[in-house]
């Protein structure tokens, strides 16, 4: 479905207002996100992600992350783009530093990346340069309104399910923003 965007970031704490404002620009650009995070426990998660890929009209992968990770590195960030570009060239890739990802991955030399600096507000205007089509490319006053509720509803999930990067939460935070986008005549 063109409207799914499969979403590929880091999962942590440290990344959690930048998930919430990339749900938010994903939802209020009229996309609904989509992620490894709906894949229950109990499937086999590499069949179930090549199946949620294969669902998504396009992906958005964030490697600002990239990193070692109490002494590993990352790799599910980069495998995951892996699977999409063997297969689509339908996706945008983000970073939060200029010319790193040249650097720490050549073979996509040649397709800049969306900059974002670690910032909310920068993401949700490089998601827009993304996503946004004459007629589709809301104000950025309207998404930063959009993700300054979700940020609210995103702090009572986490006390509800004790972490936001979990499967409930995840849907919840998509139709808490999905409602909002409509409540206040964004959607």
């Amino acid at each position: 479905r063109d409207e799914d965007v499969f979403i590929n970031v880091p999962f942590d704490e440290k990344y959690r207002d930048m998930y919430v404002a990339l749900v938010a620009g994903l939802v209020r650009l009229g996309f609904r996100p989509r992620g490894v995070l709906e894949i229950p426990p109990n499937r086999d998660r590499l069949t179930r992600l090549r199946e949620i890929i294969a669902e998504c009209g396009s992906s958005v992968h964030d490697l600002s992350r990239v990193e070692r990770s109490e002494g590993h590195p990352r790799f599910n960030m980069p495998f995951e783009l892996g699977l999409v570009a063997g297969t689509s060239d339908a996706f945008f890739l983000f970073e939060a530093k200029r010319y790193r990802l040249q650097r720490t991955l050549s073979d996509l030399n040649g397709r800049d990346p969306f900059i974002h600096s670690g910032r909310p507000d920068r993401l949700l205007a490089r998601l827009r340069d993304a996503y946004g089509v004459k007629g589709r490319r809301p104000p950025l006053e309207k998404l930063q309104a959009l993700f300054e509720l979700l940020m609210a509803a995103a702090a009572e999930f986490e006390k509800q399910q004790g972490s936001l990067f979990g499967r409930t939460a995840f849907e919840e935070l998509v139709v808490a923003a999905q409602r909002f986008a409509e409540e206040i005549g964004l959607a």
